[in-house]
């Protein structure tokens, strides 16, 4: 009579060890719910959102955590938002990345790359909707041109950039206005709005799939070199843990599968990034005499 006692004393051991597996495997509960992420609005909302919330339920369910997208007003307050505490993690242009680094404690961690897992690159240009009397960048003083928004690297810094090496004066020898977002600024040249603008080559693939954007139409003006691409960044006050799982949880994702007709995002996958990726930007900035404190 003994033996099925030691037979069952071994079997509830067993499930014992089974238990405590599963309960080893089960994931961390969430230390924050909803774990947020911003979005600056470089593109138009209506084409950006449906994108973005794949991606957040493709980060969350890698997570274990819900995870709530934030598509931000501007640039600038996507910095402000995570300054605040309201955001655990973001995709910050260039320009933002290094703003939100220095008043915000961002620290990047990954960003887009291409099929061969090389870390994407973009690029700023400046164009001129056809006719135009407008022959060179230097030509561009005077006139009407549209940036993006005060924070954007391709939007406003780099052709910023661009224009002080041609003598222009980026600030008061334009009629400069910002439009809000690259998608407006490409409107405000496609409907002779302004007499020339910003236009990355983001903006042009989306344009491009939606039939709007043809090179005959424009005459570029400048083309920046490459442009390290957007920082998707942690906050750095975050507990470590939850720093480790959510740069896990991204670097993770496949963006193969994504439902992105209009091609907005630029690469399939992520791949690690460091902050020194972004000094070149810092170099733009400091040749402008910007002051990135006070840009917030």
């Amino acid at each position: 009579m003994k033996r099925p006692i030691l037979v069952f004393s071994s079997v509830l051991w067993l499930l014992g060890g089974a238990f405590a597996a599963t309960a080893l495997a089960a994931p961390a509960p969430c230390p924050v719910n909803p774990v947020r992420m911003g979005v600056e609005p470089g593109e138009a909302i209506q084409v950006l959102a449906p994108v973005m919330d794949q991606i957040g339920d493709l980060i969350s369910k890698r997570l274990g955590c819900p995870v709530k997208v934030l598509i931000t007003e501007n640039y600038t307050s996507e910095i402000e938002a995570m300054r605040a505490g309201h955001l655990e993690f973001a995709e910050f242009g260039p320009f933002g990345y290094v703003l939100a680094h220095q008043v915000a404690n961002a620290q990047v961690f990954a960003v887009h790359a291409d099929a061969n897992h090389k870390p994407v690159i973009y690029f700023a240009s400046i164009v001129a909707p056809k006719p135009t009397d407008i022959k060179t960048l230097a030509d561009v003083e005077g006139h009407t041109f549209a940036y993006s928004d005060p924070a954007s690297t391709s939007g406003h810094i780099f052709p910023a950039y661009a224009l002080k090496k041609a003598g222009v004066d980026p600030d008061t020898g334009i009629k400069g206005v910002y439009a809000g977002s690259h998608t407006a600024s490409f409107e405000a040249l496609r409907n002779h709005k302004v007499q020339a603008g910003e236009l990355n080559s983001t903006t042009i693939r989306v344009a491009t799939s939606s039939g709007e954007y043809k090179a005959d139409d424009y005459l570029t003006l400048w083309k920046s070199d490459p442009i390290p691409g957007d920082a998707m960044a942690v906050r750095g006050d975050l507990p470590a843990d939850l720093q480790a799982r959510i740069e896990a949880a991204v670097l993770s994702v496949d963006l193969s599968n994504v439902d992105d007709p209009m091609h907005i995002i630029s690469g399939k996958t992520w791949v690690p990034q460091t902050d020194g990726a972004y000094d070149v930007i810092r170099d733009v900035a400091k040749t402008l005499h910007l002051d990135l404190s006070a840009m917030r």
